[in-house]
């Protein structure tokens, strides 16, 4: 900065008021001094930066897959957003680990972020503890958790998943198996299986038909292998619903496989709206969540609490974004 001062004939602190957002400095000054800033090629530290502000810059957010379309979408969505308003993501994945999760959640708050934005698939207490300790905004994310850290963006996977199996059996079917992971406790996944147990009791019909294999997230390969056993298992099945799309897809083409017809002899249903949902054939019916939705709703909902004085007193806020069911060819119509 002295360097820079030095060649823009200007003192070290018009360079520091030259380089903040709101400059009170002249701007033919200023754009003289981020000249000389480029010219030199100077970056300035954001984090001795932040000493003095106590602003970092940035939002930690923390995803359980860098594969999934849906957490790329969303969290592309937020960076949009959040670049408005001058905020950087500093990105993690947790696997689906609550482990793993709990370490990075430590990691980032060494780092001083301004919020922490992370999806909802279960926490440890001590990740709890963390950040109800953090006295940040804490945003979760694809479920309206029952007792919530702090705001929530999102949807009931249970209630979603319900529906789903209830517009099923509308449909005709009564023999319905669910598709899900074997190590999904606190997962949405696991709220899907039981929404699809709750649905199926309510209407007196069996809910036994389950087949839990692998670790979230399921694969399309999962879901062709476990279709020789489920139908072993349960030969009267008459439609699978998949934990999510990737699964079903595979499903599907594991029937094609078995020169079962789909819908006319076992109907298919996802979750997700995934591209291989909309494109296969037949197309999958789903469970729509429109990922961009909640990554836009997150960096505006962040942009109003930094506007506010006191984000830590500040009453939590539930987002609700909507999901909706899409019938398509993979099951029978009404």
């Amino acid at each position: 900065m002295r360097d820079v001062a030095r060649a823009a004939g200007v003192s070290r602190m018009t360079v520091s008021r030259a380089l903040r957002d709101n400059s009170p400095v002249s701007s033919e000054t200023r754009q003289r001094i981020l000249q000389v800033v480029r010219d030199m090629n100077y970056v300035p530290d954001q984090m001795a930066g932040s000493l003095t502000t106590k602003r970092s810059g940035f939002v930690a957010v923390l995803v359980p897959s860098l594969n999934n379309l849906h957490f790329a979408e969303t969290v592309q969505a937020l960076t949009e957003e959040l670049e408005k308003i001058g905020q950087q993501i500093l990105l993690g994945y947790t696997d689906y680990s609550v482990e793993r999760e709990e370490k990075l959640v430590e990691s980032m708050m060494r780092r001083r972020p301004e919020a922490i934005v992370l999806s909802y698939d279960g926490h440890s207490d001590r990740t709890v503890q963390l950040l109800s300790d953090s006295n940040l905004p804490v945003i979760e994310l694809w479920e309206r958790p029952e007792n919530p850290i702090g705001h929530t963006i999102g949807f009931s996977n249970c209630d979603a998943a319900a529906e789903m199996t209830r517009a099923l059996i509308q449909r005709g079917y009564r023999n319905i198996a669910f598709l899900g992971e074997a190590d999904d406790a606190w997962t949405r996944g696991a709220a899907r299986r039981r929404g699809f147990s709750e649905a199926m009791q309510s209407a007196g019909l069996s809910a036994h038909r389950i087949l839990q294999l692998g670790k979230p997230p399921l694969s399309i390969q999962d879901g062709a292998v476990a279709t020789p056993e489920l139908l072993s298992r349960y030969p009267d099945v008459d439609c699978i619903f998949c934990v999510s799309d990737v699964p079903a897809f595979g499903v599907l083409s594991a029937l094609s496989g078995l020169h079962k017809s789909v819908p006319d002899d076992i109907g298919v249903a996802g979750f997700g709206n995934f591209e291989v949902s909309r494109f296969s054939n037949p197309s999958i019916t789903t469970v729509i969540v429109d990922p961009r939705r909640i990554g836009q709703a997150t960096g505006t909902l962040l942009s109003e609490l930094f506007s506010e004085t006191d984000t830590v007193n500040t009453t939590a806020r539930t987002v609700a974004v909507k999901a909706e069911l899409s019938f398509r060819g993979s099951t029978k119509s009404r």
